[in-house]
């Protein structure tokens, strides 16, 4: 569907009563309007004409009198497209199915008879209101906040993680990420800082597998002059240094126990004493946590405190593999490239189809890490201006790249949906038709053009082909 298909307002009526439609007919004029009858002639309405609002009696054949074939149209109606606007017509005095209507999910209500300038008027509201809530869709998949720095979320799973990342910063609440290593956890720990209110104070990190045990506590919480052999001078550990910002405690896992201790007292008075200090010193930093272990595991061995867990992960954000991102994997490495060709005065303008073959196809254990890396030695080494399988250093495996046409990506679609529709029906054009809004002899077109054969005729041929045999 074009862009000015999607912003054409489509009125779908569903009314029994063909006085009625034709007096319907004339009072939405700027409209495209479009008449059902049933329950069947509603839905097929709505899968070929997509409206965004659905004038729909409750009143409707096989129970004209009743109101049970209505509520289960409207159900079918939201189950389908749960974006449209349903406002239901009842009959005169009968509130409490127009309640229970709305309670089901649609959006107004509207009593018989009918008064055709108010019906107007809440149909306008109700396009008014679709339209505002598309172009906020729109504009939410699209923007990713500066505060994101570094991160693109084009791919829905991470655009969740992003949202529930904007939900939680501003408030005071412990938050521990958990995913494998390379996801970009620290970047989401440094967004969380950038969206609170204590963004103008420091953002101090710290990796827990990185330094050894004996010296990790002096990093954290700092030692006083002559603590230990080496301390010549009283040193403020990362959690004085973060006051009144964000610590950002990267591997929370690799911790040690003991360490985990004097954590969660800090975590729950508030307060440090220096490595050889004998004063409690008051401290104010929000704690972000990350790890790529399974903590629970771990408590259950006991490698790790359960009452910590529980301090650290007030909110708890997993964030996906990038296996399990597909529509990232191309962005980042499309950015990537273009950030390191800009360094390195290179003209490097995108990738081959083998290139993009074998970037989507790779399971990239090392996820985005592994994914920049792959991309900024093959801007380094590359000769020419597309980047290669070859230069990426991955096998490309088959030569069969990814479909870059828009045409090519819309006919493998439009064969794999009609080829489910029919699979579906059974290979009954009619019903096949139907689901997918279209006509019979559109349908009877589409599988021409990608040379499926209808059921219907493949049985026909089967069964000649057997008797000859026989």
């Amino acid at each position: 569907m074009t862009q000015t298909e999607k912003n054409t307002q489509r009125l779908l009526i569903v009314e029994d009563d063909a006085a009625l439609r034709a007096q319907l007919k004339w009072s939405f004029e700027g409209l495209e309007v479009f008449f059902a009858e049933n329950r069947q002639q509603a839905i097929a309405a709505l899968r070929l004409h997509e409206p965004q609002v659905v004038l729909q009696d409750l009143g409707l054949p096989p129970d004209a009198e009743g109101t049970a074939e209505g509520f289960a149209t409207l159900a079918q109606i939201l189950e389908l497209a749960p974006a449209t606007k349903v406002i239901v017509v009842t009959g005169n005095h009968d509130r409490d199915s127009a309640v229970k209507a709305v309670a089901a999910g649609a959006w107004d209500f509207y009593e018989k008879p009918v008064d055709a300038d108010v019906l107007r008027l809440l149909v306008s509201r109700a396009f008014h209101i679709a339209l505002l809530e598309q172009e906020v869709g729109r504009l939410r998949d699209r923007f990713v906040p500066e505060s994101f720095e570094g991160i693109i979320a084009v791919d829905r799973a991470m655009q969740n993680v992003c949202r529930v990342i904007e939900k939680v910063a501003p408030a005071q609440v412990a938050v521990l990420v958990l995913g494998e290593s390379g996801t970009g956890k620290e970047l989401l720990a440094r967004a969380i800082h950038n969206l609170s209110g204590r963004a103008g104070k420091r953002f101090m990190a710290i990796n827990c597998a990185a330094i050894p045990e004996q010296l990790l506590e002096a990093e954290l919480f700092g030692y006083e002059k002559g603590a230990f052999t080496g301390a010549a001078k009283t040193t403020p550990g990362k959690v004085e240094y973060a006051d009144g910002g964000t610590l950002f405690l990267d591997e929370i896992g690799d911790m040690p126990l003991p360490l985990q201790a004097k954590l969660l007292r800090f975590l729950q008075n508030k307060v440090i004493e220096r490595v050889g200090g004998r004063h409690e010193i008051p401290v104010d930093v929000r704690i972000v946590a990350a790890t790529n272990q399974n903590l629970e595991a771990l408590i259950a061995e006991q490698r790790f405190r359960q009452d910590l867990f529980y301090r650290l992960g007030e909110v708890t954000v997993s964030v996906p593999p990038l296996r399990d991102r597909p529509g990232d994997i191309l962005a980042i490495a499309q950015a990537t490239l273009s950030r390191h060709a800009r360094a390195q005065g290179k003209s490097r303008r995108g990738f081959t189809d083998d290139a993009i073959h074998v970037l989507t196809a790779h399971n990239w254990p090392g996820n985005v890490r592994e994914l920049e890396n792959k991309v900024k030695v093959a801007c380094l080494l590359g000769d020419d201006v597309m980047v290669s399988a070859a230069d990426l250093g991955l096998a490309s495996g088959s030569s069969v790249g990814l479909p870059l046409n828009l045409k090519e990506v819309r006919n493998r679609a439009e064969r794999d949906a009609v080829g489910r529709a029919m699979t579906a029906a059974g290979g009954n054009i009619s019903r096949a038709a139907e689901m997918l809004g279209v006509s019979r002899p559109t349908l009877y077109d589409l599988l021409a053009r990608h040379d499926l054969a209808p059921a219907e005729r493949r049985d026909a041929q089967g069964s000649e082909s057997a008797g000859g045999v026989a």
